[in-house]
């Protein structure tokens, strides 16, 4: 009987492969973080998918590129317009299905004096995306490429994303849709600081209150002005009111806009939020209470609808398309394979939970048991420190191959 906390002579060679190809990773990193791949930057975007696809079609796998779909129209910030395809590069193999997703976007400015990866001392290099997600990219390129060289058959696909920093409302279709005929999640994002794989995740949701009130001259009129800004007020604080972080709901409200002058009564105002639920049921009982909320100030007291034309008019408009990741037993199967690779490599893989949300919500709402931080090791996401330990590329592409390896040739059994 295979002794899963050792490794076999063909994980071994995956290992020293690995690690040898260290300098190549590093340069691979350095060339995929000068191409601004933040804040919708359209070439940017193309011509690290087409790298990366590229990479996998010399292995053999073949490419599909799906169009995104629209974004809500009322979100902010995000992609100006645009809706970017996700890259679906699909190699069939005997074995369970395993679908691997990682992003190419990050939230760095392509204009930013923060465009370049620099290395450091004790290991550590910094740089746009470098941990979330480029290094991540390439640990699953590179496990893919090395299984293709030590000739082991797997039946894989690899989606790349181009909006999860912006909430994946292009490619959420897509992430659906393979999830449905895979039988195992990986997803590629950085683990925490610590090394950890997050085994539980809370949801997300995003919303938009609009109210809309009546204009008037403070000096001379205040009394027939209706003001949108005070409306809005009152609603902030029924949505705020509903967070009960100890119990799972997280609401938070920013930014806020409303009026022009100091001196007229602002008949526009609005805010954005953002909302986190630890289970299917705190996601139903805040959409409730969202709906409910908005009724009230849309019906009179005896309940009858209000007259469109009636002042302040609110609107809130919601969704909440990250739902919650438990750990569920498939998960914990796949987290204890993981681990026991981990083991087998010298390294130590604690488990953890999260308030963030990733593609791995997506794709294991639609089904799918998904593990999804084993990208590299790294930390500061999302600001201009953002850093990679350097020496995790060839660890984390090794417990990505050997993981992979030992899923397909049914060493590890993940699915009940």
């Amino acid at each position: 009987m295979t002794d899963l906390n050792e490794l076999d002579a063909i994980e071994t060679d995956l290992r020293d492969r690995l690690a040898a190809r260290q300098q190549d990773l590093v340069r691979e990193l350095e060339e995929l973080i000068a191409i601004p791949t933040g804040m919708g930057h359209a070439d940017g975007l193309d011509t690290t998918r087409a790298m990366l696809v590229e990479r996998l079609q010399a292995i053999g796998a073949t490419t599909s590129l799906e169009a995104g779909d629209p974004r809500p129209d009322w979100l902010l910030g995000g992609l100006s317009g645009q809706s970017p395809p996700t890259a679906t590069c699909a190699h069939p193999g005997p074995g369970p299905k395993i679908l691997l997703a990682g992003h190419i976007d990050t939230v760095h400015d392509p204009d930013s004096d923060f465009n370049s990866l620099s290395h450091e001392a004790e290991g550590i290099s910094r740089g746009p995306g470098a941990a979330d997600m480029k290094g991540g990219l390439l640990v699953m390129i590179a496990a893919l490429e090395t299984l293709a060289e030590v000739g082991v058959d797997v039946d894989w696909t690899v989606l790349f994303t181009s909006d999860e920093e912006t909430g994946s409302f292009c490619s959420e279709r897509h992430l659906s849709e393979a999830a449905r005929k895979a039988d195992v999640g990986l997803v590629i994002e950085p683990a925490l600081p610590d090394g950890s794989l997050v085994v539980e995740r809370m949801g997300s949701g995003q919303f938009n209150i609009e109210v809309t009130g009546r204009s008037a001259h403070v000096g001379r009129e205040f009394e027939r002005g209706i003001s949108a800004v005070k409306t809005l007020s009152e609603v902030m604080l029924q949505i705020l009111a509903l967070a009960d972080p100890e119990n799972g709901r997280i609401v938070n409200i920013g930014p806020i806009e409303g009026g022009q002058a100091t001196n007229a009564v602002p008949d526009h105002a609005a805010c954005w939020g953002n909302v986190r639920f630890r289970d299917p049921e705190s996601q139903a009982a805040l959409a409730e209470a969202f709906d409910e909320i908005e009724r009230s100030w849309r019906e009179d007291a005896a309940g009858i609808p209000l007259p469109e034309d009636h002042l302040p008019r609110v609107e809130i408009r919601r969704t909440f398309n990250r739902p919650a990741k438990p750990m569920t037993p498939d998960v914990e199967r796949l987290a204890h394979a993981a681990r026991r690779a981990a083991g087998a490599l010298g390294q130590d893989l604690p488990f953890a939970k999260t308030g963030g949300v990733c593609d791995g919500n997506v794709l294991q709402s639609a089904g799918l048991p998904v593990i999804d931080t084993l990208g590299v090791r790294g930390g500061n996401l999302h600001r201009e420190d953002e850093f990679v330990e350097i020496g995790s590329l060839h660890e984390r592409a090794a417990l990505m191959a050997i993981l992979i390896k030992r899923i397909a040739s049914g060493a590890e059994v993940v699915s009940g």
